[in-house]
């Protein structure tokens, strides 16, 4: 019985990590500000702005590349995120044959 009760304080703690998740904000830019993107925690995008200013219609393929640049930079940042929250709380889980 000990263990379950282990069990389920793991478990609740890996559910209130991951509903933190949500609050944590990565924000990226590229091209100097024209393109920022906003992913969250979960990795879901919050947001994506152009700064209509600072692109050059002529060239999409550079507006592509920087939108590409910081889809890749902030998932990666915001799975950084996730990992360390998370790291610790699966140990726990191994720990309790899970």
């Amino acid at each position: 019985m000990g263990a379950t009760m282990d069990q389920m304080k793991v478990l609740n703690q890996l559910r209130k990590a991951q509903k933190s998740l949500k609050n944590e904000i990565v924000e990226v830019e590229a091209g100097d500000g024209a393109v920022t993107v906003q992913i969250t925690g979960e990795l879901k995008i919050k947001s994506v702005k152009i700064d209509p200013e600072k692109i050059d219609l002529d060239d999409i393929e550079e507006l592509e590349h920087w939108i590409e640049d910081c889809m890749r930079d902030g998932y990666a940042k915001a799975q950084e995120i996730a990992t360390d929250k998370m790291k610790p709380l699966m140990g726990n889980l191994s720990n309790l044959g899970l």
